[in-house]
């Protein structure tokens, strides 16, 4: 690099990168009433709606991993880094969904950047082991192992999603606290629509006939234990994960045995796994959605996290009571 061009020469092209690098993804840099607006970015969908609903016009808000996207194994380029560094706030879900994270965190200026792990304060649920013999029947117990594999998916309980929703409430008002009252009433408005959400979940699920349910994903203990309910996952944590033989064939005599009609796959994944299990055993196939990005099906119907999730509980409600 030359260091001797002049000071207004660098601005003049830094402010030119500027508008090109962001073209793609923010178009407008100011709030109705021609303020400044923060730059917001987040990691995949769930995080970028509650940041959505809670910024409103106050915030250009911006999710790093593209719709259709499998969060779990998205890895951030250059470019995404860049978007980080750059950021007022940064709002990730933690809990070891994004791998990529801690990586990046060294990486940014922490005076310059507000950074929002969403699930912090939360208590986790441990995750099912990929080698645990019979991981698919319930929670893997507290390992004395020192490290442990945690289950991310709090954003699938309604009642959790509530204080993912505060802690990105507090970042706001903590950074922008010109628009306190602002961020506090949108807020306050989607957790209101959060707590009807679970309140429509306890209605539809408190009487179903059975409380077990088959899934290919692992995505769901926190939603079940909010409800009653068991999610009996065909593999772990990772979606990709391909399930061992004998987990394969547990499943299929757990499902014979328990008349279970249908085998949930989700929508990012392919649903090879729950097909395979459903024609052994002679039921259908449906989706139980982890929310983890939106399908272009998704975005066609004008679907948002509150739709999705209130698809999820009619899913389990007919599917348990077949």
């Amino acid at each position: 690099m030359d260091f001797s061009i002049n000071k207004a020469i660098i601005a003049s092209a830094v402010i030119s990168l500027t508008l090109i690098g962001c073209s793609a993804v923010t178009t407008n840099t100011s709030s109705p009433s021609g303020e400044k607006r923060l730059k917001v970015v987040t990691t995949f969908y769930p995080m970028y709606e509650f940041t959505k609903q809670i910024a409103g016009d106050n915030a250009d808000v911006i999710a790093l991993i593209p719709a259709g996207a499998e969060p779990h194994d998205w890895e951030p380029t250059a470019k995404d880094m860049k978007q980080v560094q750059e950021a007022d706030v940064f709002v990730y879900n933690g809990a070891g969904v994004e791998n990529w994270v801690d990586k990046a965190l060294n990486s940014i200026n922490k005076e310059k950047v507000a950074v929002v792990e969403a699930s912090k304060g939360i208590e986790l649920m441990e995750g099912i082991e990929e080698d645990e013999e019979d991981g698919h029947k319930a929670e893997a117990k507290a390992s004395k192992e020192p490290e442990k594999v945690m289950d991310p998916h709090v954003w699938l309980d309604p009642v959790l999603a509530q204080k993912e929703v505060q802690s990105i409430e507090a970042a706001l008002e903590k950074v922008d606290p010109t628009h306190l009252d602002t961020y506090k009433k949108n807020a306050d408005a989607y957790i209101t629509k959060l707590q009807e959400l679970d309140k429509a979940f306890k209605d539809g699920l408190s009487n179903v006939k059975r409380k077990e349910f088959v899934t290919q994903h692992a995505a769901f203990a926190y939603m079940a234990k909010r409800y009653g309910l068991t999610q009996v996952p065909i593999a772990g944590l990772s979606p990709e994960e391909e399930p061992k033989a004998a987990q394969m064939a547990e499943i299929i005599n757990f499902a014979k045995e328990n008349k279970v009609k249908t085998i949930f796959f989700e929508t990012l994944v392919a649903p090879k796994v729950a097909q395979t299990i459903a024609k052994e055993i002679g039921a259908k196939t449906s989706v139980l959605n982890p929310i983890e990005g939106l399908t272009d099906e998704d975005k066609k119907q004008k679907l948002d996290y509150i739709g999705i999730m209130k698809q999820n509980m009619n899913a389990l409600k007919t599917a348990l009571n077949e």
